[in-house]
C-alpha cells in the first residue's frame, strides 16, 4: 500500500477491511494512551494539590506555635527583668534588718523610766529611738513592710511559732507575743515573724454557744 492510500484509504478506493491490522491497532493504541494520560495527569494534579495543602497546614501550625513560644519567652524575660530590678536590694535589706534588730534591743535594754533619771542616758535612748523610727520610714518608702503578727492568727507562711502560751481568753493559734518582727520586700517574705501563740482557748472563728436556753 502506498503512502497516499495509508493516509486516506477511502479516497484511494481502499476498503476499510483492507487496511492492515497493524495500522488499526496502532491508531486504537494511540487513542487509549491519550485518554489514559489525561486521566493520570488529572489524578496527579489532585494528589499534588492535596500534598501542598497538607504541607501548608503543617507550616502554618509550626509558625503559630513558634510565634506563641516567642511571645511566652518575651513575657518570661520581661517578668524576670522586672523581678531582678524589684528585688535587687534584697541582700542589703536583709542586712539592714539585722541593724534594726540591734537598735530595738538597745531600746528595750533601757526603759523610759530609767532614762528619765539620767540626762545622758535619756539623750542616748532618744537618739536610738529616732534612728529606729527613721529606719522604718526608709523601709516604707522602699516597699519594705513589717509582717502583721500580734493579735493575728498564726500563719506558717508568714510566722514562725517558737512556743505556746496557755491563755484561755484568746482563740487557740492567736499570736500573743512577738519575739522578733518579720519583714517583706514587696510581696516576698524576707524573714518570718518569730512569735508565741495562744493555747487552750476556743478555736479561732468558733461561734459562742448560748448555754442559757
Amino acid at each position: 500500500m502506498t503512502e497516499a492510500e495509508k493516509i486516506n484509504p477511502e479516497e484511494n478506493g481502499v476498503a476499510e477491511d483492507q487496511i492492515p491490522d497493524d495500522l488499526v491497532a496502532e491508531e486504537t493504541s494511540e487513542g487509549e494512551t491519550s485518554e489514559d494520560v489525561v486521566e493520570e495527569a488529572g489524578t496527579s494534579d489532585a494528589v499534588r494539590v492535596a500534598e501542598l495543602d497538607a504541607q501548608n497546614a503543617q507550616l502554618t501550625d509550626k509558625l503559630l506555635r513558634t510565634m506563641a513560644e516567642m511571645e511566652n519567652l518575651r513575657s518570661r524575660t520581661r517578668r524576670e527583668k522586672e523581678d531582678t530590678v524589684k528585688y535587687a536590694p534584697q541582700k542589703l535589706v536583709t542586712d539592714l534588718i539585722g541593724v534594726m534588730d540591734n537598735l530595738q534591743r538597745a531600746l528595750l535594754s533601757v526603759s523610759e523610766e530609767t532614762a528619765e533619771g539620767n540626762e545622758d542616758l535619756k539623750n542616748l535612748r532618744d537618739g536610738i529611738d529616732m534612728t529606729n523610727r527613721e529606719m522604718l520610714k526608709v523601709f516604707s518608702r522602699h516597699n519594705i513592710t513589717e509582717v502583721e503578727a500580734l493579735g493575728a492568727k498564726m500563719d506558717p507562711h508568714s510566722h514562725e511559732a517558737l512556743f505556746e502560751v496557755p491563755d484561755p481568753s484568746q482563740p487557740e493559734g492567736t499570736i500573743v507575743q512577738v519575739i522578733q518582727p518579720g519583714f517583706r520586700l514587696h510581696d516576698r517574705l524576707l524573714r518570718p515573724a518569730r512569735v508565741g501563740v495562744a493555747k487552750g482557748g476556743p478555736a479561732a472563728g468558733a461561734e459562742k454557744v448560748d448555754t442559757t436556753a
